[in-house]
């Protein structure tokens, strides 16, 4: 098994870059066969603005462009697509939020056309997601963020392409506990 972390956070000494690396600490201790490669989304400039020749791929109209066909072959030779991330207002980074506009394109994740509807291509893909909450866990069940962000990115994301979310888990910060103990 081959998982690809995925990262998006500015700083490279943040508890998320420290969760994403124990994970693939985890990955590979699991089994001396499995392997990972991690994606830092900032440290790689990764441009998330969804551009003209963005729409045109959406449109069928054009080709994707060169960073977005290198990160299809990413995902493409995973088994496994891990996404670490702070909780930025209720949701993912612009930065991650961005490299899925572009990156879960119209032919490559789903495929849709008034002549055919939807027809879902990432079945293969594991999904596992791991979203780092500066608050607690009480303020995420009295609000709804919790089955929020489940519709949102679950569903609206993973779903549509047809990839299996097979963990999702939020690691919030609580004043007493240590936040290391996520690790």
């Amino acid at each position: 098994m081959h998982a690809l972390i995925v990262v998006a956070h500015p700083n490279p000494a943040s508890f998320t870059h420290s969760v994403a690396a124990r994970v693939g600490e985890g990955i590979a201790v699991a089994d001396p066969d499995h392997s990972f490669e991690i994606a830092d989304l900032a440290a790689e400039a990764f441009d998330p603005r969804f551009t003209r020749a963005d729409h045109a791929v959406h449109d069928r109209v054009g080709p994707p462009p060169e960073d977005v066909v290198r990160e299809q072959a990413r995902i493409d030779r995973a088994d496994a697509l891990v996404l670490v991330y702070p909780v930025y207002w209720w949701s993912m980074p612009g930065l991650l939020k961005g490299w899925i506009d572009r990156v879960f394109a119209n032919r490559w994740a789903y495929d849709y056309s008034p002549a055919t509807g939807l027809v879902k291509k990432l079945q293969r893909l594991e999904v596992h997601l791991v979203g780092i909450g500066g608050s607690d866990e009480r303020t995420y069940v009295r609000h709804g963020y919790s089955a929020a962000m489940k519709t949102q990115i679950e569903h609206g994301i993973f779903d549509y392409c047809g990839a299996r979310v097979v963990s999702s888990r939020l690691l919030l910060h609580t004043q007493p506990q240590d936040p290391a103990s996520h690790l």
